[in-house]
């Protein structure tokens, strides 16, 4: 199937744009906060070599975005579909991150409906990577219906594995 995981995304609020090497500085300010990273896997991200990889990674992904709000123009924080899988007919969403103050205002579930909307016009299942750790997530993504169906070991772009839940959500479930 011939679908692009790296199309700009958009509603009346936020804008997914896709990432691209000049995006560095303006994301990293955003990163650069240790309490962005306190509940992920990797929690050391908000040093600069080590966010340095985690760019390139979302980089080579090609399929990372940034994400902007429309009316300030501000990069609010990241996030990517991967892993696509036709065989399965399934696609990841994750390493999603936010400045802090992005956090609790709704922005979250706004962005994962974008999309997932989207994505399930081309994939029957989305997956979604969580730290055992990240309870944040773990329950944002419960209140989209996410499923926990699975553990297993992670390991990004020459960063340590770590150990991650493994949520999906169905399109036959989505509304």
């Amino acid at each position: 199937m011939k679908f692009s995981i790296q199309t700009i995304l958009e509603n009346q609020e936020y804008q997914l744009i896709p990432l691209q090497q000049g995006d560095f500085e303006s994301l990293y300010k955003v990163a650069s906060d240790p309490e962005v990273w306190k509940q992920h896997p990797n929690k050391d991200r908000y040093q600069r070599e080590v966010f340095e990889n985690f760019f390139k990674g979302a980089i080579e992904s090609k399929g990372a975005f940034k994400i902007i709000e429309k009316s300030t123009g501000d990069v609010l924080g990241s996030t990517r579909f991967y892993d696509f899988d036709e065989s399965k007919n399934s696609i990841f969403i994750g390493y999603t991150f936010y400045g802090t103050k992005s956090w609790g205002k709704g922005i979250n579930p706004q962005i994962k409906k974008m999309m997932l909307d989207y994505i399930f016009q081309f994939v029957d299942i989305v997956y979604f990577h969580i730290g055992k750790e990240n309870l944040r997530s773990q329950i944002a993504l419960e209140r989209l219906s996410g499923q926990k169906i699975a553990e297993e070991e992670v390991a990004y772009f020459g960063e340590p594995t770590r150990t991650n839940y493994v949520y999906e959500i169905k399109k036959e479930t989505w509304i």
